[in-house]
């Protein structure tokens, strides 16, 4: 990271530390997520898909498949429990000003409504490409009262955003914090994202025993930078419970075709941290392509990278094609239109509950919710031969 930064890292981490052993941080969170955020978020049964997963399953199998859904938190994903959070960390801070990337335009619009609820002053950062194609969260962002800066270098995408929010930080810091959207980018960032996020795992683990006795035997989630997965992963991991991430398979396997490091990356520096990355022989970061927004990014948290090489966690990919599919089988068998994100994970979770017996359980993370990506969704079927049923 650059010198500069340091200083501001060290503070967040100090202050972080403080807020950890502070139960009045933790008491104020919680009651904004219950009353603003409208915690917690229902553990779903999606029966039609679970029957549309057993058309295709072989005797005995078929798991029985249900949603965490987190599509129907406030502003419409995960994201706004970690914004929300690291807003008090801010104030803590007696800081007046936040800056955030954003890719698929959540984390924003997410950023965007801490900032308001809190009174603070909201720029953020996002590629043009992603601009255009998340046109409708840029206009809830500045609805807001948020300012969004297009960044037109790169591939115009999230890894661009990310670079120009840093370059902002770098001459801000007195004044303003970065609330970093993801498990990734330096200590403590990882750690805290990890942190906030995990009130998605914690209540999954209470609802699903309430709902069928037991823990699942596994659980499924996109993986981007990896926030909403490392959420509902963290709180399981001691657990005998299968956690599988699904990264964006893209167009190929070919590199520049798809955004997935732990399947396809190799050891790098990215944004401050040591994970998997998406880069050349001479350790160039190299353009991915995602059909979403969300998931196009070259890294990825470095706790993903310790499950991926400690053999705790499952990481597959899914590709356009198959999430596009899974979009609609969604929207279709349930009345619920996905995020493109969380459509990778409904796609290869509904693939793996095929392969698991009829008595067993499994969890598949909705993160979010499809309204951002309807004109793109269209845009994108309309230009092949599509149909699911």
């Amino acid at each position: 990271m650059p010198e500069t930064l340091v200083a501001a890292l060290h503070e967040l981490a100090e202050v972080y530390q403080q807020a950890k052993g502070d139960h009045t941080f933790w008491d104020g969170l919680a009651e904004l997520n219950r009353t603003f955020v409208g915690r917690p978020t229902p553990l779903y049964p999606a029966k039609r898909l679970t029957e549309h997963a057993r058309k295709d399953a072989g005797p005995g199998c078929g798991a029985s498949i249900w949603l965490k859904r987190e599509d129907l938190a406030h502003t419409g994903a995960h994201k706004i429990n970690n914004t929300l959070g690291q807003a008090l960390l801010t104030v803590r801070m007696g800081k007046k000003r936040i800056i955030a990337e954003t890719g698929a335009g959540q984390h924003g619009v997410a950023s965007a409504t801490a900032a308001a609820h809190f009174g603070l002053a909201c720029d953020v950062y996002m590629g043009s490409e992603d601009i255009r194609r998340q046109h409708l969260n840029v206009v809830r962002m500045q609805a807001l009262g948020a300012r969004v800066v297009p960044v037109d270098s790169g591939s115009r995408t999230l890894k661009d955003a990310t670079n120009e929010a840093m370059r902002d930080w770098m001459g801000s810091v007195e004044s303003t914090h970065y609330v970093l959207g993801s498990v990734v980018g330096p200590h403590p960032f990882p750690l805290i994202v990890r942190d906030l996020q995990s009130v998605i795992g914690r209540e999954c683990r209470e609802q699903c025993i309430e709902a069928f006795g037991s823990l699942p035997v596994e659980i499924v989630a996109c993986v981007g930078g990896g926030s909403n997965a490392a959420g509902i992963f963290y709180p399981f991991v001691d657990d005998p419970v299968v956690l599988t991430g699904v990264e964006a398979g893209g167009r190929s396997s070919q590199l520049g075709d798809h955004a997935a490091p732990l399947t396809h990356g190799s050891p790098g520096v990215l944004h401050g941290s040591l994970s998997y990355v998406l880069q050349d022989e001479n350790g160039q970061t190299s353009d991915v392509h995602s059909c979403s927004a969300g998931l196009d990014y070259p890294g990825v948290g470095p706790e993903h990278a310790f499950w991926k090489d400690s053999g705790r966690v499952d990481y597959t990919t899914v590709t356009d094609n198959q999430a596009l599919d899974a979009y609609l089988m969604l929207s279709r068998a349930e009345g619920i239109i996905p995020a493109l994100e969380s459509a990778h994970a409904i796609a290869a979770g509904v693939e793996r509950a095929k392969a698991l017996p009829l008595d067993q359980h499994i969890v598949i993370s909705c993160s979010g919710r499809g309204d951002k990506d309807v004109a793109e969704a269209d845009r994108l079927l309309q230009s092949r031969a599509s149909s699911i049923y």
